[in-house]
């Protein structure tokens, strides 16, 4: 039995990560590692949209749109760093996707280090009642 919630899916994400860092290295471009992290979902099977837009609502009423790097499977948002230092912003960012969107997972990648840095993400405040897989 898995011991997170989307275990396998978060796994195939953090394993093409890796493959992508430690083929190219730290010291490109974001874009750079997007379009690679894309093939490599394509390799391992993984649906998934690039820059996929969701609208942000406030007390019931769309006042925006953000653009999650991936959105993996319906149910994951991927936020793709290529950083020296992960800032508390960062996070804060990918954890207010999370809520924006209702999701319950997401992870963000940070490519910009020596090593990939990998961190996974719930939302405390997901609501299962508001929301069933998104299509993509």
């Amino acid at each position: 039995m898995p011991q997170f919630k989307y275990e396998e899916i978060t796994k195939k994400i953090i394993g093409a990560a890796m493959t992508v860092h430690s083929t190219l290295g730290n010291g490109f471009q974001e874009v750079i590692y997007q379009r690679a992290v894309e093939i490599e979902f394509r390799k391992c099977g993984l649906q998934f949209v690039r820059e996929f837009s969701m609208p942000i609502f406030y007390d019931g009423e769309q006042i925006g749109e953000r653009r999650v790097d991936f959105f993996v499977e319906g149910v994951i948002s991927v936020e793709l760093k290529a950083r020296e230092i992960l800032e508390k912003a960062h996070f804060s960012q990918a954890r207010n996707y999370l809520e924006a969107y209702n999701l319950e997972v997401g992870l963000l990648l940070n490519f910009g280090a020596v090593s990939l840095e990998y961190k996974r993400l719930e939302n405390p405040k997901f609501n299962p009642n508001l929301t069933s897989k998104k299509s993509i």
